[in-house]
């Protein structure tokens, strides 16, 4: 019998089962032994595929919940293709490839019904229908059921495993955004801004985007890189392209001046830093001398991010809170543009360079598969 191709993977009958079990362990980065751990799978607005009640009676709904550590979200992924809980299996009622055909526990039959494969766009998909795990309605309410549906690509199809980011990739520095989903956003960044400068830097502020919950960890990183992205370009640029403003950044009253000359503290990095008083302060918090040398801001990948970081945790800007805080305590996106550049940018100031940014972070947290939240605007 000719193999059947589903979705790039070519997948003759008589060896779906083996196939995609290892496919399954590969790419939630687990080995495909008998029962390997996955734990927790999060989805759309940071929640968690839950078994309804922790029971493991058959016909259990499968549904989306607040995660909550619990064992009826405490998920292994076998080498048969199946993903089990509670000692059962994720199965599709009544075995049915319809859309809108809901998903259950129940006992491990070994069916067509309950075989997955998760691809590198975290699909998780049932070969048989050739759909994927789906929440319904788009809904992140506690409690909504999940079923198979036609593959869309949208972020109710998304899907991540504890200990994995983005198409099962580890990120060993434990940051919310893996190297592909960095990748994703920036098709086209400037080679200089690495995603292991940004890693590194994430040492200097342990607590940037890793605080609260997974939804707030990931609206941070979304609103961090979102503006980013505006400042640079889409990470193109490194430096400041209009050079007849370099000269202006040197505010000779400040005690220390601008020893490194008075052309030499032009907007660098991923927030552009800019102005001698700036270097001076971002140097000190991060125990590099930036007021002598500026240009290890564009030398180094590590030091930019690090600048962009102090700005994004320690900086009120013209707005009245960092914008951290203003992610973390849910004061949402539009705050973070106010402290960035509210005095050029809010209350109807360039309402196209704020809407631009709000692009930036709904595209950034579709891909990381977390809704934006409210307050976009500033």
């Amino acid at each position: 019998m000719p193999g059947k191709t589903f979705r790039g993977l070519s997948l003759a009958r008589s060896a779906v089962v083996l196939a995609v079990g290892a496919l399954l362990a590969t790419l939630f980065a687990v080995p495909a032994s008998a029962a390997d751990p996955v734990g927790r799978i999060t989805g759309l607005g940071g929640k968690c595929v839950d078994v309804a009640g922790a029971s493991n009676a058959n016909g259990t709904p499968v549904q989306l919940y607040d995660c909550n550590g619990s064992s009826a979200q405490n998920w292994t992924v076998a080498s048969d293709g199946t993903l089990r809980a509670l000692g059962k299996c994720l199965d599709i009622v009544d075995r049915s490839t319809a859309d809108g055909a809901p998903v259950q526990l129940w006992d491990c039959g070994g069916g067509a019904n309950q075989q997955w494969v998760v691809n590198s766009a975290r699909d998780i998909v049932n070969p048989q229908a050739n759909k994927c795990l789906d929440v319904r309605d788009r809904s992140t309410a506690n409690g909504t059921r999940l079923q198979i549906w036609t593959c869309t690509g949208q972020t109710n199809q998304k899907w991540t495993a504890a200990g994995t980011s983005g198409g099962g990739n580890p990120s060993p520095s434990g940051f919310v955004v893996s190297e592909s989903q960095f990748n994703q956003m920036f098709p086209g960044r400037n080679p200089f801004y690495t995603y292991s400068g940004l890693t590194a830097a994430l040492s200097a502020y342990p607590g940037f985007a890793n605080t609260g919950s997974d939804t707030v960890k990931r609206q941070e990183a979304a609103a961090f890189l979102a503006n980013v992205s505006h400042e640079t370009g889409g990470l193109v640029y490194v430096v400041e392209q209009n050079t007849a403003n370099y000269p202006h950044y040197c505010d000779p009253n400040q005690s220390y001046g601008c020893p490194a000359g008075q052309a030499a503290y032009y907007g660098r990095g991923p927030i552009q830093l800019s102005w001698n008083f700036n270097y001076k302060a971002a140097g000190d918090a991060l125990g590099i001398n930036l007021l002598a040398d500026p240009w290890r801001v564009e030398r180094e990948s590590a030091v930019a991010w690090k600048t962009g970081l102090w700005y994004w945790n320690t900086q009120n800007g013209p707005g009245s809170m960092t914008p951290h805080n203003a992610m973390v305590n849910q004061a949402g996106f539009g705050q973070t543009i106010r402290s960035i550049n509210g005095s050029l940018e809010c209350d109807g100031r360039n309402p196209a360079q704020v809407q631009s940014r709000i692009n930036n972070y709904q595209r950034f947290t579709q891909i990381l598969g977390v809704a934006p939240g409210n307050n976009l605007y500033c």
